[in-house]
């Protein structure tokens, strides 16, 4: 899995983000391009805002014992999976808006590094390593960047 936290690889990420354009064709799923971005921010926004209410004891519990695994290892996604409430987009949504968010987002986190993230509580999911940050936002990502063929 590549290190999500290296400029290198951020700039690649941006530098795919970049290659998307407004009419961007999904080879997969139901999302244009711009709900797609929007869909990428979300994570993001766990991290940094308070836009999204945190799941209560029980659920964070169920979340981390049965949806934890999937998304903090190293396979990748499957085509087509289920999607957690707070990700589906499915208003129409600002191209660019959402693309500029997402770079910011993407930079915001690589500056902020690794060892910002080690052990930070999450929003789902409770304290994760840096690895585990690293595979749940560089593979959530590389997912919907190849689904768009970037």
């Amino acid at each position: 899995m590549k290190n999500i936290f290296d400029s290198k690889v951020t700039e690649e990420i941006i530098s795919r983000v970049n290659r998307l354009t407004p009419t961007t064709a999904p080879k997969w799923g139901k999302m244009n391009v711009a709900q797609m971005l929007a869909h990428c921010n979300v994570p993001y926004e766990m991290v940094y805002t308070d836009k999204h209410p945190q799941p209560n004891g029980l659920m964070k519990l169920m979340l981390k014992l049965f949806v934890k695994q999937t998304v903090v290892n190293e396979k990748p996604y499957k085509k087509n999976s289920r999607t957690a409430p707070a990700f589906i987009i499915a208003d129409e949504r600002d191209f660019e808006k959402e693309k500029s968010r997402l770079t910011e987002y993407l930079i915001k986190t690589q500056k902020l590094g690794e060892e910002y993230f080690h052990q930070k509580e999450s929003h789902s999911f409770g304290k994760l390593s840096k690895s585990e940050w690293n595979n749940l936002f560089y593979k959530h990502l590389n997912h919907h960047l190849e689904q768009f063929g970037v």
